[in-house]
């Protein structure tokens, strides 16, 4: 998005009950700062001339940033972590909305792009269900750890544990193990447990009839170790792949490049740095792996484990799948399995 540098640029600091504003005229250096109550927020921007307003990306600065493009005005949403670095010395409302106002003039600082409503409710789901994967995996945990105390071994994993408590509950009552206030609690636990399952597989669906409604979605899908979830989290995530300028650099976006240290001309690289959307990352890397344990291999593939940890041909493979993704997306090209099945260097 392009920005008009000859607007006047305002600081707004978001919050859930006041708003604070920070600006300063280009005329007299005078500096004003203003409380607002959020009610009041929209009213005042509305009786505005258009300005740059710049914004902490933080909770509900999308809706706030869809709101105020509305009326005519300019948005830049920062990186919290960059607007930090400009907050002197304590922290308080009126210094973080000088620190965003600072922040907004510094041109080596990258925008964080305004979502729509559309992404912003497809990544709603995502983190409904990983909220409810995080229930599932604490409720199963819960049942294997109190039915170990009692000598009853299960195995790891859902669906095995599904699969093998039913007989080791009877098993365990034969052998007197357990009573029977214990055996109802647990199938009680069970059933809390189907429900969550219920649940996970309902958002599911929902995620795959929004992959089948989006072209984005329906494109990247047919990378191998790319699923609904992936491809979906991945176009609601970025707003436009073409502000990345190659598909290494939407890779270390997601943290999947090495992490490089440089001194006196001499550069070292050790492991990826793991900056950017973790959730993304996870997603791509469980895609990789998936296609490394349970599907044939290609050439290149193979010749990549053979040099390479197994862990470290995954995590080379999800930065590959990054990268086709970029190019699909960027460049508006069709997924072609043939070249992805001879490459040997990384796309």
């Amino acid at each position: 998005m392009s920005l008009d540098s000859q607007l006047p640029v305002i600081g707004l600091d978001i919050a859930k009950k006041v708003f604070q504003l920070h600006a300063v005229d280009a005329d007299t250096g005078e500096i004003h700062r203003r409380q607002l109550k959020r009610a009041r927020v929209a009213e005042f921007f509305a009786n505005r001339q258009p300005s740059l307003v710049a914004i902490e990306a933080c909770g509900s600065a999308h809706h706030w940033a869809r709101l105020l493009l509305g009326m005519g005005h300019q948005v830049r949403l920062l990186p919290a972590k960059h607007v930090r670095a400009f907050v002197l010395r304590d922290k308080t409302d009126a210094l973080d909305a000088q620190a965003i106002w600072t922040a907004a003039q510094q041109p080596h600082i990258q925008e964080v792009p305004i979502k729509t409503r559309d992404q912003q409710a497809c990544l709603s789901l995502h983190r409904m269900r990983a909220q409810l994967m995080k229930v599932r995996i604490m409720q199963t945990n819960c049942l294997r750890g109190l039915l170990y105390e009692f000598g009853v071994v299960l195995p790891e994993g859902h669906k095995k544990l599904l699969g093998s408590v039913a007989a080791a509950l009877t098993k365990a009552q034969q052998l007197g193990q357990l009573d029977e206030a214990v055996v109802v609690s647990v199938q009680e636990q069970l059933k809390r447990i189907a429900a969550l399952q219920e649940d996970i597989d309902t958002l599911d669906r929902r995620l795959a009839a929004m992959v089948k409604h989006n072209q984005q979605m329906a494109t990247v899908i047919a990378i191998p170790g790319v699923g609904p979830l992936s491809a979906s989290a991945l176009v609601a995530t970025v707003s436009n792949f073409a502000t990345f300028k190659s598909g290494r650099q939407f890779a270390a976006w997601l943290g999947l490049t090495p992490r490089q240290v440089g001194t006196g001309g001499r550069t070292q690289q050790f492991g990826i740095s793991k900056r950017g959307d973790t959730y993304l990352r996870h997603l791509l890397i469980s895609g990789a792996r998936s296609i490394l344990v349970r599907s044939a291999h290609t050439g290149w593939m193979d010749r990549l484990l053979l040099r390479r940890h197994f862990n470290v041909a995954v995590v080379a493979l999800a930065n590959k799948i990054a990268r086709t993704v970029w190019s699909l997306l960027a460049k508006g090209k069709a997924f072609d399995q043939a070249r992805w099945n001879s490459t040997v260097a990384l796309a």
